[in-house]
Parts: C-alpha cells; sequence; structure tokens
C-alpha cells in the first residue's frame, strides 16, 4: 500500500493532480492507520523528491509573478497550520485531514463546474486581485502544512488566472517545491520528521521518482478526466472513512 501511495505522489506531480489527495488518505488510512499525523510528516519527504522531478520537467514554464503574490501569505497559512498540529491529538488530526479531504474536493468539483471562473458578466477577462491571492495563499498554507492536501486549491489559483497547460504545471511545480521545503523545520520541530521515518522515505522514494517519470510519458496521452474522477471519488470514499 505504501509502495502503491508512493507512486501514486510522483503521477500526482508530472500528470494526474488529483492522485495527490488519493495518496494523502492511503497513507493516513493504510499506512499511519492509528497516528494521522504522522503520516503528514512521513509524507513531506516523498512529495518533496515527486516535486525534484517536476520542477526539472516544467520550470521553463513557471510565471514568477504569481509566485510572488502567494508565498507570503502560503507561508503565514503554514504558521497556523503548525500551531494547530501541536495541540491536536491523531483522533482531531483524522478528523481535520478528513474534513480538509472532503472540502478540497468539493472545491475541485465546483471549480470544474465553475468555467468562467475569471470572467465578468459580459465575458470579459477579469484580473483577480490581491485579496483573492491572499486567501487562497493562507489557505493552502494551512492545508498543506496539516494534510498535505493543497493542490486543489492552487488549481483554483491557476485556473482563474487562466494560465495554459505548461504554465500550470510549472508554475505549480515549483510552487510546491519551495513550500514543500519551507515546510521541513516545522515537521522536524513537530517530531512528524524524524531518522526513523526518514528511514522509510529512503525505500518509498524510488517509487516516487517511477510515479513521477511514467506521469511525464503518459501526459500527453492520457484521458485526464477520467482519472480524475477516479481520484476524486476514491479521495472523497478515504476522506469520508477518516472522518467515521
Amino acid at each position: 500500500m505504501a509502495l502503491t501511495a508512493a507512486m501514486f505522489i510522483g503521477l500526482s506531480k508530472t500528470a494526474i493532480g488529483g492522485l495527490g489527495m488519493v495518496s494523502v488518505v492511503l497513507f493516513a488510512n493504510f499506512v499511519f492507520p492509528e497516528a494521522a499525523k504522522a503520516s503528514s510528516g512521513f509524507v513531506l519527504p516523498l512529495l518533496i523528491c515527486g516535486d525534484v522531478v517536476a520542477v526539472k520537467s516544467y520550470r521553463a514554464h513557471t510565471q514568477w509573478q504569481h509566485l510572488g503574490r502567494l508565498f507570503p501569505w502560503a507561508g503565514l497559512g503554514i504558521l497556523g497550520g503548525w500551531l494547530a498540529m501541536g495541540r491536536i491529538d491523531n483522533r482531531q488530526a483524522s478528523l481535520l485531514i478528513g474534513g480538509i479531504v472532503i472540502v478540497m474536493v468539493a472545491i475541485h468539483l465546483w471549480r470544474r463546474r465553475s468555467k468562467a471562473t475569471a470572467k465578468g458578466p459580459g465575458g470579459e477577462e477579469v484580473e483577480m486581485g490581491y485579496a483573492f491571492a491572499a486567501f487562497i495563499g493562507v489557505m493552502a498554507g494551512v492545508t498543506t502544512l496539516v494534510a498535505n492536501a493543497a493542490g486543489p486549491l492552487m488549481a483554483i489559483y491557476l485556473l482563474s488566472m487562466r494560465l495554459p497547460k505548461m504554465e500550470f504545471m510549472g508554475t505549480g511545480a515549483v510552487f510546491f517545491f519551495l513550500i514543500n521545503c519551507f515546510k521541513v523545520p516545522f515537521m522536524v520541530n513537530l517530531e512528524l520528521i524524524t531518522w526513523e521515518s526518514a528511514k522509510g522515505n529512503l525505500l518509498l522514494a524510488p517509487a516516487v521518482f517511477v510515479g513521477a517519470l511514467i506521469g511525464r510519458k503518459i501526459l500527453p496521452k492520457i484521458d485526464q478526466r477520467l482519472f480524475e474522477n477516479l481520484a476524486l471519488w476514491a479521495s472523497a470514499l478515504a476522506g469520508m472513512k477518516l472522518l467515521f
């Protein structure tokens, strides 16, 4: 199960974004069923491994102006998530992670149904303001620290900016690489990244790289809608399991 979840991390970074939530809930449900908090820290180095491949693959398409808007607010959100994680037990963490996953699935479905998030009433282009970037940044920071589940929020922002496919991938790849590296000291402080967890990461890292490389190959060919639907519903079911 851990190897499957690790491969899903790699695939989510270079091709099928929805699989990122599936990997989160697989680790929380089956790999760490009695320690949901530990799963958040354990997964982080694996996410960074996937980020490395994604950045190498798509960095030339990064739109840095959008990252400059998001980073300060995401950092503030990470601080809030760090404070929350230091004050909750494993059962509360399960409820929080499950709730976040369900909300992220709902947001993702809403985003898909709302095709014109960056258009005005007359169909004209609308530039989203800094308040929107601040909201997305803070929420992404909290959710990425607590549950490594900020992908749908970032997708909402990037799609609202109406970025083409490759710019979307490049900007998202650099954002998550930098933000995940920024999270490491907080996870170490919470003792959710330890020498023991690092040994497990070393065993699973090859599966992440394999998944990421497969994602690079299949991205131009996959039926994105089908895979995204499967990933979303699998995430929703697993999130419900965490809640109940």
